[in-house]
Parts: structure tokens; C-alpha cells; sequence
């Protein structure tokens, strides 16, 4: 996945790494790289570097203004439960 395809505020599904598999959301891009948080196991304070092309893309984007780490499981978990199928979410 190319870097201009990532927007800030997008959900986004891990393909590789120990935290593949998860979603998380793009918090900020910058070089390259995709900083993601999932408000759990990456907190906004400690954003996670992320080479887009370990990243599958969604076409959810979340409004970050005034986000914290409860709001972010929170849509995080909401997705979750709403895409039932996974596959129908990811471009």
C-alpha cells in the first residue's frame, strides 16, 4: 500500500507483526511511515511505527479531534462488532 493511500484517522488492520491481525488507527504519517495507536496495547502517548505495507486500509475514518485512548477502544471495538465480516471494510 502506497503512503498516500493512508489518511489520518483511518482504520486500519495489522498484516504483519506481533500486533497483526489487530485493528488500530493512523494517528499520523510522517517519512514513510504510518504511527498507529489502538488506545490498548498502543496508547497515544507511545505510538507504534508502521510500514504501510503491513497495514490493510479501510474506508472508515475517524474524526481525531479530541480523541484519548477510552474513545479510540471504544470506536475500535464498535468497528469491530459492526463489520461482522471483516472483508467487506478492507479496500
Amino acid at each position: 500500500m502506497e503512503l498516500e493511500a493512508l489518511s489520518v484517522g483511518m482504520i486500519v488492520k495489522s498484516k504483519a507483526g506481533h500486533d497483526s491481525g489487530s485493528w488500530c488507527v493512523v494517528i499520523r504519517i510522517e517519512d514513510g511511515y504510518a504511527y498507529i495507536a489502538d488506545g490498548k496495547h498502543r496508547k497515544l502517548s507511545a505510538l507504534k511505527k508502521k510500514n504501510p505495507l503491513h497495514l490493510s486500509k479501510t474506508r472508515t475514518v475517524l474524526d481525531l479531534t479530541d480523541i484519548t485512548d477510552k474513545k479510540l477502544r471504544t470506536a475500535l471495538r464498535d468497528f469491530d462488532l459492526k463489520s461482522g465480516e471483516e472483508s467487506d471494510h478492507l479496500v
